[in-house]
């Protein structure tokens, strides 16, 4: 038996939730259950449950993400959520942050077998970007790392009162009292738990929201924003 015959069929609410970007979202799963698996993306007892657990788990993200804003996904792997999220919302430009070659290249292949226009992929690691990559209104990230490394990574790529969107899974409560401390040194202005995809998903998915104020990543972050900033308008003008 291959790996694409162990992807079961789309439930039916998958057909509500991607709309007209029904048949990509298959495609993507297809993509997943085959490439995903043989380039080590994402473990072959997955498979079975890519549906629930991995495509509507991350499409309903949606639900919290303000409309026409730009949003990074930071470590995004083999696109979640950022895939899944492009294809409910198509008014989103979003940036698939990815050090990781292989699974770059995975990326560029299905955002254009998919013909995702508004979804760009970037090589890199969020520290590496930071100053050359135009700050975003909107950072996600799914399974990457604890609250306070993530937070480090994921916020000062944020633009002055944007939010930062995690997914997370039965730590969120503990992982946000643990942060605490280091999400207010990085500018953070509140924080909140929501949980997203009722009728979709069981159980609901669970966001930490983490929103900034006007200077994200804090002090330490606006001095190397800046001279990042400099040495781009120097490499400009040469």
């Amino acid at each position: 038996m291959t790996e694409a015959a162990e992807l079961p069929p789309a439930p039916e609410v998958a057909r509500e939730v991607f709309g007209d970007r029904f048949g990509d979202a298959v495609r993507y799963a297809e993509l997943l259950a085959e490439a995903g698996v043989q380039r080590g993306l994402i473990g072959p007892r997955e498979v079975p449950r890519l549906w629930e657990r991995h495509l509507l788990n991350c499409a309903v993200l949606s639900e919290v993400v303000p409309e026409g804003v730009t949003v990074c996904d930071v470590g995004s792997g083999a696109g979640l959520p950022g895939i899944p999220l492009a294809l409910v919302r198509e008014d989103l430009k979003i940036t698939l942050l990815e050090p990781l070659l292989r699974r770059t290249n995975f990326l560029t292949e299905v955002v254009e077998l998919l013909g995702l226009d508004h979804v760009t992929v970037a090589r890199g690691r969020a520290e590496e970007v930071m100053g050359s990559m135009p700050p975003v209104h909107v950072v996600t990230a799914r399974a990457v790392a604890p609250l306070d490394r993530l937070a480090t990574w994921g916020i000062p790529l944020l633009r002055p009162y944007g939010e930062m969107l995690a997914l997370k899974g039965d730590t969120a409560e503990e992982e946000l009292k643990s942060a605490s401390t280091a999400l207010s040194k990085l500018g953070a202005v509140g924080t909140s738990i929501l949980h997203v995809g009722e009728g979709v998903v069981d159980p609901l998915s669970t966001v930490v929201r983490v929103e900034v104020g006007e200077s994200p990543g804090g002090v330490r972050f606006a001095a190397k924003r800046a001279k990042a900033a400099r040495t781009s308008r120097t490499r400009r003008r040469r």
